[in-house]
């Protein structure tokens, strides 16, 4: 074995501990939030976690596939990434903009409804 072979050896071994770690306290800020943008970036996070894990398996065991596999996820999460924030800018939007919720009027009294189909005055 090679100065090489043992350092990646010992790098290997170190992701393999350190990974877990990462994943873990990303799960907490999962969780614990404070917002919907924070906990979005953690979900991005948790997907690059699970990428260099893959990573790090296809160097282990020499089976070369997982990289594929790896950048499959590294799509997928970030066309999820992009989905989520998105959605917060439209639902932020729409409350920063007053939009009253369907059927609400500005003050916040429901709108009567017609029941012959004509607009009610």
């Amino acid at each position: 074995m090679t100065a090489g072979d043992q350092i990646l050896n010992l790098a290997i071994w170190f992701a393999l501990i350190a990974m877990p770690l990462a994943f873990m306290m990303t799960v907490v800020r999962v969780i614990r939030g404070p917002s919907l943008p924070d906990r979005v970036m953690a979900l991005d996070m948790l997907v690059a976690i699970a990428i260099g894990f893959i990573a790090v398996i296809a160097l282990k065991t020499g089976f070369h596939l997982y990289i594929d596999i790896a950048m499959a996820l590294g799509l997928v999460g970030f066309l999820a990434t992009v989905a989520f924030a998105r959605f917060i800018l439209t639902t932020a939007g729409k409350v920063k903009a007053g939009v009253p919720k369907p059927g609400v009027n500005k003050k916040g009294k429901v709108k009567p409804k017609s029941v012959t189909g004509r607009k009610t005055q």
